[in-house]
């Protein structure tokens, strides 16, 4: 008995150094392959993998599960930030990377099969729906209007209130309310009011919270494990049963609703939403597809503008140049379109045609999504045996995972300076840097282009979030004077 296990010990030892050699990036051990450091360096996670990345090159190739016949496939995990991969991953063979069974069985519950939870034709359907919708003059003056408001009447009162007051805030929070109000608002014509005085809790936006951190922490676990829980309730099981359970029934309550007063003829408001407009077409969707199309876009708008939001508004506090030359176009942009009076600067938010045409406020946006993306990194499924362009070699059954993160975090992609904050760069970049911009990356790929390319959507939001704070800040007189041109001061 003694001499067979000893067989097999050293039979897998072999097998486990044949397997080991030609990884690449952080250590692999026996059986549990790399999971030693990921778990180690859980709270730098994005840092550690660019590490990783910057000594091997831009890519690598790691073991998540060190166990014959696993983990040559789906223990096989590739990590790269080279932009020539993420282009032939996410445009090239984009069908050759789908999300993949592991990450739809993970999300399924809170998402079903919406565009950010589905694959194939089900996402292109999806895709082009919303992307059709996101055409529309109307759609645009609904963002506009939601956006504009919550500023002007919430928003920019509690920062100055707390400006008087002598308070701190926690402008991530306030941020990460104003985009939900916002983007419920655009998704389905109500407004929690998270951003009101007091900044209450909202039931919705709770249980909305709770189900997104316990779906989360199913990507921690293996698929045996949380399946385990969720069948016998659990853990964070139950918690996530609960808060979908909760979402359910305040997305149900809204849908019949709104099929009641889009069918009753005495009813005088209007439904300029996305999901009233997905009622009004000749197709008869389900509630189910009606709810997992909110749902989705409440995901694909929250989270990532607050946080993109947050990253700008920082790096600006602490780069005085940036902070002139924002502050710089903003009032030569004014003074062309609404005259010397800085006082009637802020009686209309920023038109589309002013926002076109701060340069340098969109291009430090750009900036700011290179070094913090609001999704820092992605993985795909890969569905065929294929050969990135930098030649590694991608079995079938295998993940990769492209780092975004490190992307914007590459010398031998932006140059020595690439960890400085320099909106100025996009216009010096030649001609080799990345062909796939920031924001293609972000969404996952493929076609057609995204609502924020064409100031529509959630993260076309953000920017008018941005205008019209910086709108605020030009014309406050707060600046200081050297910040502000002098046919600009009071």
């Amino acid at each position: 008995m003694m001499l067979v296990i000893v067989s097999l010990v050293t039979a897998y030892l072999i097998w486990f150094r044949s397997i080991k050699r030609p990884l690449s990036g952080p250590r692999v051990w026996p059986l549990v392959g790399s999971l030693p450091g990921l778990i180690e360096n859980a709270n730098r996670m994005h840092e550690w993998i660019a590490e990783n990345l910057r000594t091997c090159g831009g890519t690598y190739q790691t073991c998540i599960c060190a166990v014959p016949f696993l983990a040559r496939k789906q223990g096989l995990v590739t990590v790269t930030c080279d932009p020539r991969n993420l282009e032939h991953i996410l445009k090239g063979r984009f069908d050759n990377y789908p999300k993949g069974p592991t990450w739809q069985a993970v999300f399924h519950d809170l998402l079903g099969e919406g565009i950010f939870n589905s694959d194939g034709n089900t996402w292109l359907f999806q895709r082009k729906t919303a992307a059709l919708e996101f055409t529309t003059r109307t759609l645009r003056q609904a963002m506009g209007r939601w956006v504009n408001r919550a500023i002007k009447n919430r928003f920019v009162p509690i920062l100055k209130e707390a400006q008087v007051e002598g308070k701190s805030v926690d402008l991530q929070d306030l941020l990460l309310r104003l985009t939900f109000d916002n983007i419920c608002g655009l998704a389905f014509g109500q407004d929690p009011q998270t951003l009101t005085p007091g900044l209450p809790e909202n039931s919705f936006a709770m249980a909305f919270d709770r189900a997104t951190e316990a779906t989360l922490q199913r990507f921690i676990l293996p698929e045996c494990i949380w399946r385990f829980r969720k069948w016998f309730g659990l853990g964070m099981e139950v918690v996530l049963r609960q808060s979908v359970s909760h979402v359910d029934k305040y997305l149900t309550n809204i849908i019949n609703t709104r099929k009641q007063e889009l069918t009753d003829p005495q009813f005088n408001g209007t439904h300029d939403d996305l999901l009233s407009r997905f009622m009004k077409k000749k197709e008869s969707y389900s509630d189910k597809f009606l709810q997992q199309v909110a749902l989705n876009f409440i995901l694909a708008g929250r989270d990532t503008s607050s946080v993109a939001l947050s990253w700008f508004f920082w790096l600006v506090s602490i780069n005085p140049r940036v902070e002139e030359k924002i502050l710089l176009e903003i009032c030569t942009v004014l003074m062309e379109t609404r005259g010397s009076d800085v006082a009637k600067w802020t009686d209309e938010p920023l038109g589309f045609e002013e926002v076109d045409r701060l340069i340098y406020v969109k291009a430090a946006l750009s900036e700011t999504l290179r070094l913090y993306p609001s999704v820092p990194e992605d993985s795909k499924h890969v569905i065929a045996d294929d050969v990135l362009p930098d030649g590694t070699f991608v079995p079938a059954g295998s993940a990769i995972t492209y780092s975004i993160y490190s992307t914007g975090r590459m010398k031998f992609i932006w140059g020595e300076d690439c960890l400085e904050f320099r909106p100025e760069r996009p216009k010096d970049l030649p001609r080799e840097r990345p062909s796939i911009p920031t924001n293609e990356v972000d969404r996952g790929g493929g076609a057609p282009p995204p609502p924020a390319q064409r100031g529509t959507g959630p993260q076309g939001g953000a920017k008018n979030v941005t205008n019209f704070i910086l709108e605020e800040w030009a014309s406050d007189g707060r600046p200081p004077k050297r910040l502000v041109p002098n046919s600009c001061q009071n």
